[in-house]
């Protein structure tokens, strides 16, 4: 009977080290959807130095991170959920942001980089991650609720799938803050470019909360 249980044991730490796993490998595809994408890409864009665009990204998925934990934690010990309204509410204040992103970098090229712009780029990629992490952390609730079994692997499971979506999104920022630093003497194209970048960000913003609002049903809820 003894070695039954520690057959049972040896299984269940098995199975939960393969849940983690696969937490982190959610975690690095999270990182690369669309909305993320986009937002983060803002930022990077304005990075004059490679390894400046990549701690961008690491910036945003502390943030993203970090903001999961403390819902999700939160949620888990109460026993609690997001109702649909306020979670749909959150994922339109990430439309929000993606416009607001857009226009700034659309903008950007009008002024002078100053001192403390990348020092302010990462506080912004932090926010940018916090709030993304707001948006998901209804999601990320029932995702670790339907598979773990306390409290504390709930807690561990988050902080696996964050270190994924950090290092996934510092791959992602490495790669498109490229052409950014490549061009950076070629003073017409970088703008072009960031102004593309803007764009992008605008466009799939105001999607993103025309499909929300309209074809989800939150206007209809809201009102």
């Amino acid at each position: 009977m003894l070695y039954v249980r520690k057959d049972e044991k040896a299984d269940m730490e098995t199975s939960f080290f393969s849940i983690l796993i696969l937490g982190f490998l959610l975690g690095i595809k999270h990182a690369l959807e669309p909305d993320h994408i986009i937002a983060v890409s803002t930022i990077a864009s304005k990075s004059k130095k490679l390894w400046r665009s990549s701690l961008a990204g690491v910036y945003w998925g502390i943030g993203h991170t970090l903001t999961l934990f403390i819902f999700g934690m939160i949620l888990m010990v109460l026993k609690s959920s997001i109702s649909e309204r306020m979670s749909m509410s959150l994922e339109f204040l990430v439309g929000i942001m993606l416009v607001y992103l857009g226009f700034t970098s659309f903008l950007s090229y009008k002024k002078q980089v100053h001192t403390h712009h990348e020092k302010t780029s990462y506080l912004k990629s932090l926010g940018i991650g916090f709030v993304h992490g707001l948006a998901g952390s209804a999601a990320m609730v029932v995702l670790t609720m339907s598979t773990v079994t306390h409290v504390w692997q709930g807690a561990l499971y988050i902080i696996i799938f964050g270190i994924g979506t950090c290092l996934g999104m510092l791959l992602f920022t490495t790669v498109i803050g490229i052409p950014f630093v490549t061009t950076k003497k070629q003073v017409t194209l970088n703008r072009c470019l960031m102004q593309v970048t803007g764009a992008v960000s605008i466009i799939f913003g105001l999607y993103y909360m025309y499909n929300l609002g309209v074809s989800d049903g939150l206007f209809s809820l809201w009102f």
